[in-house]
């Protein structure tokens, strides 16, 4: 897509989003053909290395956070589409924590295993408890750090640029990099605890 029908697809996102936010549900159906590749781009990155018969497949990840997202646009005030797909990312994040929960649900005793950083972003078997360990550990990152946090789980969950966190959490781009690099530090640290 050249610069210039880049930008008029960004601004129109960002039209949509607004006129979703008021409350015209009519835009729905332009909003979902506008955002659909972008939110199954987003599923695809989120489900990387899940196991291959894992009951939430992307499809139908896209239908439930994009389900969510509409449920939001009261409370949420998108200000850009970099904005929009950034919340797309934590809805899409929740929904596989959440999954992962209810998978785990009839295991007693927790999780004696600790699991390395490295090892949460390759493939593995036992993903759905390794989803839920980073899931912890970036709860107590968000407790110290939040901005951390969010620098970490907009470009490891949902795949958005350093250009893009800038302009989403207003840092520069520089400054989303090293939020990211100590935000991977630290949690390989609390992951190998």
């Amino acid at each position: 897509m050249p610069k210039t029908e880049a930008g008029e697809h960004n601004h129109s996102i960002t039209t949509l989003l607004a006129k979703l936010r008021e409350g015209d549900r009519e835009v729905e159906g332009r909003l979902i053909a506008l955002v659909y590749e972008e939110l199954r781009r987003l599923a695809d990155h989120q489900m990387r290395g899940e196991r291959a018969n894992h009951t939430l497949q992307p499809t139908a990840l896209v239908h439930e956070a994009y389900a969510r997202l509409v449920e939001q646009r009261a409370q949420v005030q998108w200000q850009s589409r970099a904005h929009f797909f950034a919340t797309a990312a934590q809805v899409m994040r929740h929904i596989l924590v959440d999954h992962a929960r209810n998978r785990n649900a009839g295991k007693r005793g927790g999780n004696p295993n600790r699991v390395t950083l490295d090892e949460v972003m390759l493939t593995t078997r036992n993903r759905a408890v390794e989803v839920l360990a980073l899931n912890e550990a970036l709860e107590r990152l968000a407790k110290l750090d939040p901005r951390k946090e969010r620098v970490f789980e907009f470009h490891y969950f949902g795949g958005l640029t350093f250009g893009e966190i800038g302009l989403v959490l207003d840092v520069s781009e520089r400054v989303a990099k090293r939020d990211w690099k100590m935000a991977r530090a630290w949690l390989k640290g609390e992951l190998t605890k």
